[in-house]
């Protein structure tokens, strides 16, 4: 999942620092591919309050994830997404299975916005308030070089409310072909890009139907 369908099972705390953490391991790895980290198997280490609620929040991300990727919601839109991307990736090295499965995503986050079932500004608010030295002490624990690298990257998708255009379709096909930067230096032509916007929208129609059974499902399983 995203980062703001992370968010959903967490906005109604009122801890920063598990908002925080909840996004974390999203954040380090947009910050810095390279990075890999598990706090989670060494818990002993985080035993100050707020280090302790990262790691909450961390833990959370994690358990989130493993039921969404798990589950039959996930396994089944992804496919359907994949056959729909499969005819418009002839030129492009991107893999559909890669592409459906951060599409899928993105677009959860999309219909969440859309559909008000999220404050993203809240989610702003919430990383705001965060404490920033118990950030670093995390990050230290956790051994991650440049730290002040990080909190570079952090500052900038704090002040730039990146998330707010996650309303637009187009925006979420903007930023499929960012993450796919990051692996192929050319994924998309201009019209494959076009053809992408296209499927998006179509599939969003599909999507938009159930979409909340994946949310009420996780919810009740980390009950």
């Amino acid at each position: 999942m995203n980062f703001l369908s992370h968010y959903y099972f967490e906005q109604q705390t009122n801890n920063p620092e598990i908002v925080l953490g909840t996004v974390l391991p999203d954040l380090l790895k947009n910050a810095n591919k390279n990075w890999s980290i598990h706090p989670e198997k060494k818990p002993d280490l985080f035993t100050q309050l707020h280090t302790s609620a990262i790691l909450t929040g961390w833990k959370r991300h994690l358990e989130v994830d493993r039921i969404f990727h798990s589950a039959h919601f996930f396994n089944q839109k992804m496919q359907e997404l994949k056959k729909l991307l499969i005819p418009i990736l002839n030129d492009s090295p991107v893999r559909p299975s890669f592409l459906a499965h951060i599409g899928v995503e993105l677009l959860l986050d999309h219909l969440l916005v859309t559909h008000q079932k999220i404050n993203v500004n809240q989610f702003y608010n919430q990383l705001d308030a965060v404490d920033e030295i118990a950030l670093a002490a995390f990050l230290n624990l956790c051994a991650i070089d440049k730290v002040d690298h990080f909190f570079k990257f952090y500052q900038s998708f704090k002040s730039s409310r990146y998330l707010l255009s996650y309303q637009k379709l187009e925006n979420i096909a903007y930023a499929l072909q960012r993450i796919c930067m990051r692996l192929w230096e050319r994924p998309f032509s201009e019209k494959t890009n076009y053809q992408l916007i296209s499927v998006l929208e179509f599939y969003k129609n599909q999507l938009e139907f159930d979409f909340m059974v994946i949310f009420e499902e996780i919810e009740n399983k980390l009950k």
